[in-house]
C-alpha cells in the first residue's frame, strides 16, 4: 500500500505532539514495508524535496502572508489576514495535485490542515483518492485551533469562528474515514456536524518509552531527611496550557516545594511568565528538556491545561516514567489520568483545586507513593507503538476496501 501523509508541519519542524506522532507513524509504517511520503508546508517558495530517515518529504512554500512556524507572533492585523486566506487557500491545491501525480498513493492521510485549509480535501477528491482525516486539534471549528478565548475554553463556536468555518462541515462529507486521537476529539467534531459520511475511529497516540531500570537495594541506607516536593511542567509555554494558573497556585502553597517549568513558547509569552515568577526563587525555567532527563528531576508532573487538550501525550510520558500527574479535567486528559489511580484531577472552574491537589500529595506521602507505583502500568497500552500502528493499518485497509466496494456497486436506475 502506498500512502501520502499531508500535514501542516513535519520534522524537524515540530510544533507539538501532533508532529511527533506523525513522524512515529510514518517511520513505523515504512519499517513495516509500506511506501510512504509526506507533504508539509515550508518557509521557502516552491516545492522542495528531501529524505528524512528514508522517508521522502515534500515541503510546499506556504502561499499566505507568512509561514506560521515562527518564534515571534505576528501583529493582530497580519494574523487576521492570514486566517482569512486560510479559510480556503486554493493556492495550495496545486502542490497537492503535483505530489499526488508524482507519488500515485492508494490513499491520502490528512493530519493538521493549518496552512493547507480544507481545499486539500477538494484536490484529493478530484484525484479520486480516498481520504483519512486524523484529528489532533480543533482547527476545523476554530482558526486558532484551540477554541480558547479571553482566558478560558469556549463552550461553543463564537460568531467569528462560525464565519471562518462556514461550509467546512459540508466539505467534510468528502472524508471517507475520520480518526480522533481521543474520544473527546471525535465526538466534538461529529457533534458539530462534521464527517457525516465517514467511518469513525479512536486511536490514542502512543509514546514508546524505555523500560524503567530499578536498582535492587542490597545495602539499605537510612531514610534521608525529608526533601521539598518537586513539581514539574513540560510543554508549550502558553496561556491555554495553564502556565499562569500553575505559577499563581504554586506561589500560594503553604509548604516547601520546587517547580521546574520545561519547554518553550512565543517569546512574549515566555517573558510574561518569567516576569510573573520573578519573585519566586523556587520556580525554575529550564528550557528544552528530554523526558528522560526531566522526569528524573521531579516527583510530580502537572498538566494544568485550561483549554480542551485533544489528548495530552505529556501526561502519558510522565506516567511512563512513574510520575503521578495532576491534570485538569479538560478534553482528552480524562482518558489518560484517572483520579486516585495514576494522579489527581483538578478543574479550571475551581482555581484553588490545583493548589489543593499539590497540598494533598504533600500531606499524604503514602498516596504519592501509591500513585507513583501505579502510574506506568496504567498507561501500558499507550506505550505500545505496535498496537497504534496495527490500528492504523487496519483502518487504512478498511478504507480502501470500502472505496472499492462503493466503486463496484451497480447503480440502481428507476423503472423504464
Amino acid at each position: 500500500m502506498k500512502l501520502l501523509f499531508i500535514s501542516s508541519l513535519y520534522a524537524p519542524n515540530i510544533g507539538g505532539g501532533a508532529e511527533i506522532i506523525l513522524q512515529r507513524t510514518v517511520e513505523g509504517l515504512y519499517k513495516r514495508g509500506y511506501k510512504v511520503a509526506v507533504l508539509a508546508t515550508g518557509a521557502e517558495s516552491g516545492l522542495k524535496e528531501e529524505m528524512i530517515n528514508q522517508v521522502r518529504v515534500y515541503r510546499a512554500g506556504l502561499r499566505n502572508f507568512y509561514w506560521h512556524f515562527r518564534d515571534q507572533r505576528p501583529g493582530k492585523l497580519a494574523r487576521l489576514g492570514w486566517h482569512l486566506r486560510d479559510r480556503y487557500n486554493g493556492g495550495m491545491r496545486e502542490y497537492v495535485r503535483r505530489v499526488i501525480k508524482i507519488e500515485k498513493p492508494d490513499l491520502v492521510v490528512c493530519h493538521n490542515l493549518t496552512g493547507w485549509s480544507v481545499s486539500a480535501w477538494d484536490e484529493i477528491t478530484a484525484a479520486g483518492k480516498p481520504i483519512v482525516q486524523v484529528l489532533h486539534d480543533l482547527y476545523l471549528l476554530c482558526p486558532s485551533s484551540t477554541m480558547f478565548k479571553d482566558g478560558e475554553s469556549c463552550r461553543n463556536q463564537c460568531s467569528r469562528c462560525e464565519h471562518f468555518r462556514k461550509g467546512h462541515d459540508d466539505r467534510s462529507a468528502q472524508v471517507d474515514t475520520v480518526v480522533g486521537v481521543s474520544r473527546f476529539m471525535l465526538d466534538t467534531l461529529q457533534d458539530n456536524g462534521y464527517f457525516k459520511n465517514a467511518r469513525g475511529f479512536v486511536v490514542h497516540n502512543a509514546s514508546p518509552c524505555p523500560p524503567l531500570l530499578v536498582k535492587a537495594k542490597t545495602n539499605p541506607q537510612p531514610e534521608p531527611k525529608k526533601a521539598p516536593l518537586r513539581f514539574g511542567f513540560m510543554g508549550t509555554l502558553s496561556e491555554p496550557k495553564g502556565v499562569r494558573w500553575l505559577i499563581e497556585q504554586f506561589q500560594a502553597l503553604p509548604f516547601d516545594a520546587t517547580l521546574q517549568i520545561a519547554g518553550r513558547g512565543q517569546l512574549d509569552d515566555e517573558a510574561r511568565f518569567k516576569a510573573l515568577a520573578a519573585e519566586s526563587p523556587r520556580i525554575s525555567f529550564v528550557g528544552y528538556q528530554t523526558p528522560e532527563a526531566f522526569y528524573k528531576q521531579i516527583d510530580v508532573a502537572i498538566v494544568p491545561s485550561i483549554w480542551n487538550e485533544p489528548f495530552g501525550m505529556v501526561a502519558v510520558e510522565a506516567c511512563a516514567y512513574a510520575k503521578p500527574v495532576i491534570a485538569s479535567r479538560m478534553g482528552g486528559l480524562q482518558e489518560i489520568i484517572q483520579d486516585q489511580l495514576n494522579g489527581l484531577l483538578c478543574s479550571p472552574d475551581d482555581p484553588d483545586s490545583l493548589g489543593l491537589a499539590m497540598l494533598k500529595l504533600h500531606q499524604q506521602p503514602a498516596l504519592l507513593a501509591r500513585l507513583s507505583s501505579q502510574a506506568r502500568v496504567s498507561v501500558a497500552s499507550l506505550l505500545d507503538m505496535d498496537l497504534m500502528l496495527d490500528s492504523y493499518q487496519s483502518i487504512f485497509a478498511q478504507t480502501l476496501l470500502d472505496k472499492i466496494v462503493r466503486h463496484d456497486e451497480p447503480s440502481i436506475s428507476g423503472p423504464g
